[in-house]
């Protein structure tokens, strides 16, 4: 739950303070008053605390849900909370191709926007992930063999391997699929777009 305090000579004006500095639509901000204070005898200061009142996860469905009846798309939504700073959307809908994108750009984009409203809503970084017709899932399953098949070739013939540029998302699979390998190790090289991962022999 994300909070909030201040001090405004207005009570009157604390809602619309505290939703332009959380950056957040005011209907799901209560305002409690913490102290008030007399100014000289004269003026009222008033210490308030703002508390966001909903749920993070619950925005994220909402801002998916709307954006889909906008673009008149039938969708399923399915939401899963893996633990308490992990959330996961599932999507299906009629035009999976094209909300995915080439490569899973579309994709990659539309779960950059959705974390960063999510995260709006939470006083800690949440790790917010969207997948739409399982398309994330058999990538993983796609990388995980890559990484296997590439990582015995390397413990074989003592060469490094750099694999194609890959977005963090899918370099961290591979760190994790070869975190426990004792022959070979992994590490990110290159800046931006070209940033990908090189497999190289470890030392005996």
């Amino acid at each position: 739950m994300r909070k909030l305090q201040f001090e405004i000579k207005s009570l009157d004006k604390a809602l619309d303070y505290a939703s332009q500095e959380l950056r957040i639509n005011k209907n799901v901000i209560e305002i409690n008053v913490i102290e008030k204070k007399s100014l000289l005898g004269l003026k009222k200061l008033y210490k308030v605390e703002a508390i966001v009142n909903v749920d993070p996860a619950e925005i994220g469905y909402k801002t998916l849900k709307e954006m889909f009846d906008n673009m008149q798309l039938d969708a399923q939504i399915e939401m899963k909370r893996r633990n308490d700073k992990e959330i996961s959307y599932s999507i299906n809908t009629t035009e999976n191709p094209l909300l995915i994108g080439k490569n899973g750009k579309t994709l990659e984009n539309l779960q950059f926007y959705i974390r960063n409203i999510v995260n709006l809503y939470s006083d800690e970084h949440l790790i917010v992930l969207v997948d739409i017709g399982g398309y994330k899932e058999n990538r993983k399953k796609q990388l995980e063999i890559l990484a296997t098949k590439t990582a015995k070739e390397v413990a074989r013939t003592r060469i490094e391997a750099k694999l194609y540029p890959m977005n963090a998302y899918e370099r961290r699979i591979i760190h994790t699929k070869l975190s426990d390998w004792r022959d070979v190790s992994t590490i990110s090289e290159g800046e931006g777009q070209e940033r990908h991962l090189v497999i190289k022999p470890k030392r005996r």
